[in-house]
């Protein structure tokens, strides 16, 4: 069967309405949102900045990223969880890059990147906590193992991430590992190889560059580290970020702590059943609730045979 563009637009409408009946908050910040990046794009065309057009484009598609997720994966991701992750990305894609929020203010790398480990978390939490209360799973987690399981998810994504930044600077020439000037160094590189010692260098003033041609650079207030201090530092907040989940996922397992319980549940997806109320495990379903099998005012009692109904 062909499908024809009228209906193709019907479809967009009926998921359009049907997405602000279930969550009318997420749907306004998500076209406030696409209407900010579209204006950007605009703005960026009009200065010939085609990088920030591309960015404007990227971060167009990537806001998508949670319906995407809810629809392919059959899951509920809770409002909570779903706002983060809309600012998350326009945080990261047009404040930062498009609007150099990264340059301007010196911890906007750093609360991503906590945001990052946080979230990142939870994803790793909810695909391992479905499998875990799924029948047909193989496997039964502890709260301990479950929460270290989520915690080892975000710490791999976080050095993925590093990772790719490392390849972009050495192959498109980008500079996505941010510099640090620092004001002293030890290494062995430059001692004798002969006898190698730690040669420690201290109150760097500055550093100066000769390149190219007989041309020079000179690097004031001391020597500039290539970028090893962001990477460890984005992976100490991406830590924290990923602990402080795993804490509150553990809790939510365990049952303990309403509190922390409760905003644990604000950020961890679940499945949803075809009529869009979620599953409740087996293992929570109450011995009172009646069953398929279990007779109900409406469903009269089975007569065993050879008894014969008055």
């Amino acid at each position: 069967m062909k499908t024809k563009p009228r209906d193709v637009a019907r479809l967009s409408k009926e998921l359009i309405r049907k997405r602000y009946r279930q969550k009318k908050g997420v749907f306004v910040l998500y076209i406030i949102l696409n209407a900010v990046v579209i204006a950007s794009i605009v703005s960026a065309a009009i200065q010939a900045h085609w990088e920030s057009v591309f960015i404007g484009f990227l971060a167009m598609m990537l806001l998508l990223i949670p319906t995407a997720v809810e629809r392919s994966l059959k899951v509920k991701l809770p409002t909570a969880l779903e706002t983060v992750a809309l600012l998350f990305i326009f945080a990261a894609q047009i404040l930062g890059e498009m609007n150099d929020f990264y340059v301007h203010i010196p911890w906007w790398d750093d609360l991503l990147h906590t945001v990052n480990g946080f979230m990142f978390a939870a994803f790793g939490f909810a695909l391992v906590d479905i499998l875990n209360r799924s029948e047909r799973s193989k496997f039964n987690l502890s709260p301990v193992f479950l929460a270290m399981v989520a915690f080892c998810f975000s710490m791999t994504i976080g050095v993925l991430w590093e990772f790719f930044e490392y390849f972009a600077d050495g192959i498109l020439r980008v500079d996505m590992q941010k510099d640090s000037i620092v004001t002293a160094i030890r290494s062995m590189e430059l001692s004798d190889p002969a006898h190698p010692t730690i040669i420690r260098l201290t109150e760097i003033s500055k550093t100066v560059v000769n390149y190219g041609e007989g041309q020079q650079y000179v690097i004031e207030g001391g020597y500039l580290d290539i970028g090893l201090h962001d990477t460890i530092l984005d992976l100490i907040v991406n830590f924290i970020g990923a602990f402080v989940f795993s804490v509150f996922g553990f809790i939510y397992v365990k049952g303990t702590g309403r509190h922390s319980k409760k905003i644990a549940e604000q950020f961890i997806p679940k499945f949803a059943a075809e009529d869009g109320a979620e599953k409740v495990p087996a293992e929570e379903v109450p011995e009172d609730t009646p069953t398929e099998d279990t007779p109900t005012e409406d469903t009269p009692a089975e007569i065993p045979a050879g008894v014969t109904e008055k």
